[in-house]
């Protein structure tokens, strides 16, 4: 079946190229951040995760979301998602591989990511991490190939997979829960210590992720001869509204308790976030941007009328898409520095060649994406089309 990513037209041609460029592109911004060093970056001693681990973060989420497929479908046998599953799997494994190629382009010696696996320390949350994102990898990768091998063959999958596919059910919610942990579980830094981490980023993967892959169906209905049916895009919007919802909650209970307490050592990220701190606001229009999109794709998701139209679907998905990139990367990760313990502000921007390494990175999981995507593509039109 890999044959058939390198078959296609003119225009998949053109953004396979166009892939290719920017992943080259960041290759080479790579090289010169390993010859030079971290300083490259936009990071400092003050603020020590930027851009890369905003990624990783929010992919991790888009990862996740793959079980709002497989849980509807396997669990409760809702046949419209039957379409669909193969394309939740194969997102979760690009989005994957971007995280573990985040985390490496984030260590200034990538010869240690070989510690964690020479070293392994039980008692470290890091090293969970990286065992439930390579479990939850493998996993994804070989329930995806094995029944899309099985639709081109128009047999039933072996017997072997069903256990595996309800074991990604649960390990779905680990990995995110496990990533929230990472932020939580540091004491020092109070914009993260919160027990509600970990619900906030289920509920806006369970948004984003969905939001993303509605958009690929809509792409691939256009370009891909792929029609995943109103029915189940119907659904998956509705799991996008519902998600949304519990997560601007979720942030809004997080508002409540911070304000209403009165902590000052709490307030002041918050108040950096929205409206600025001493004279620094470097994320204030990015928040406000996020706040405005989310409310805005609530509004039309929730709007039968206009969430049955393409084009409006399509503005609600990638504002929700955007919105939660916003909030869930630069917002969450950089304000946890921003001030310091010590009560000192030091700002954070990207440099450029940290947002072209960034871009690349996207470029390289795109081009998995659009490679696994043309696989399947081409077994179901075959299938439908002998």
């Amino acid at each position: 079946m890999l044959e058939k990513a390198l078959k296609g037209g003119r225009i998949y041609g053109i953004w396979i190229a166009f892939l290719l460029v920017i992943a080259a592109t960041g290759i080479f911004f790579y090289l010169r951040q390993l010859d030079y060093g971290l300083g490259i970056t936009g990071m400092s001693r003050d603020v020590s995760w930027g851009l890369y681990i905003a990624q990783f973060t929010f992919l991790v989420g888009v990862a996740a979301s793959a079980v709002m497929l497989v849980l509807p479908y396997y669990l409760h046998d809702y046949k419209a998602f039957g379409r669909m599953t193969v394309l939740g799997e194969f997102l979760a494994v690009s989005a994957v591989i971007m995280c573990i190629l985040f985390v490496f382009v984030d260590l200034g010696q990538p010869s240690r990511v070989m510690n964690v696996l020479l070293h392994p320390t039980p008692n470290s949350i890091l090293f969970w991490d990286m065992v439930v994102l390579s479990g939850y990898l493998l996993i994804n990768l070989m329930i995806g190939w094995v029944v899309l091998s099985c639709t081109k063959k128009e047999i039933p999958p072996p017997a072997w997979v069903k256990p595996l596919i309800y074991l990604s059910i649960p390990w779905a919610i680990s990995i995110h829960t496990v990533t929230a942990f990472i932020y939580a579980g540091l004491p020092g830094r109070s914009f993260w210590l919160t027990a509600i981490m970990a619900p906030r980023f289920l509920s806006s993967a369970f948004a984003s992720g969905p939001a993303l892959l509605i958009l690929i169906c809509l792409v691939l209905k256009r370009f891909g001869r792929f029609d995943a049916g109103e029915k189940a895009i119907s659904a998956l919007s509705k799991i996008v509204a519902y998600a949304l919802a519990v997560s601007i909650f979720f942030v809004g209970v997080e508002l409540f308790t911070v304000f209403y307490s009165g902590l000052p050592e709490h307030e002041a990220h918050f108040q950096y976030l929205f409206a600025g701190l001493h004279g620094h606001f470097n994320l204030v229009p990015w928040m406000w941007a996020s706040t405005l999109l989310a409310f805005a794709a609530l509004a039309m998701l929730i709007i039968p009328q206009i969430r049955r139209r393409e084009e409006a679907l399509a503005a609600a998905c990638a504002a929700v898409f955007v919105s939660l990139w916003i909030e869930k990367g630069l917002g969450l990760v950089i304000t946890g520095f921003i001030p310091s313990p010590l009560e000192t502000i030091t700002e954070y921007s990207p440099t450029g060649p940290e947002m072209a390494i960034t871009l690349g990175v996207w470029a390289a999981g795109f081009l998995i994406l659009t490679g696994l995507y043309r696989i399947f593509t081409g077994v179901h039109f075959e299938r439908d089309n002998p």
